[in-house]
């Protein structure tokens, strides 16, 4: 991981880009491609945050976060909905600046509180979430787990 990591609008001159972002095959289960995240943005423009990750001028990664204060289900108030990291890239640190920049969002907007959901699977995502100071709330929805962060 470079210090020339920035996080980037999905615009007419990357999303082809972001589109062709490939995860890991073993992956491909547990997480929606970069496509159907931008259909679900593009059906949401008032709560989607569709955001393309750089190192330089390389596209590394996608992170769509969710604002929704007055939302009626608590795990969809403020939250991470989607976070793809390109299999070549994973490891490296992308995935924490991605999500400490959804968190600063969430600051910046007000919210004390982000949420992500996870489906438990050996290729899933659990341990990373865990290891960035998420917890499970107990709670699940359509079988995923529901973490929360609380930020300071």
């Amino acid at each position: 991981m470079s210090s020339a990591l920035s996080l980037k609008k999905v615009t007419p001159e990357n999303v082809k880009a972001a589109c062709a972002l490939r995860i890991r095959p073993e992956q491909e289960k547990v997480v929606a491609p970069v496509v159907m995240s931008l259909a679900e943005a593009y059906a949401s423009p008032e709560t989607a945050w569709p955001r393309v990750v750089f190192d330089g001028a390389e596209l590394v990664g996608f992170v769509m976060g969710g604002f929704e204060p007055d939302c009626p289900v608590d795990a969809f108030r403020c939250g991470i909905w989607r976070l793809n990291i390109a299999a070549g890239h994973q490891g490296k640190g992308y995935g924490r600046f991605a999500v400490e920049a959804v968190c600063a969002e969430a600051r910046r907007r007000g919210q004390r509180r982000v949420t992500v959901m996870w489906l438990p699977h050996e290729h899933g995502p659990e341990e990373f979430y865990l290891r960035l100071g998420f917890r499970p709330t107990g709670e699940t929805m359509g079988g995923q787990v529901i973490g929360e962060l609380w930020l300071s």
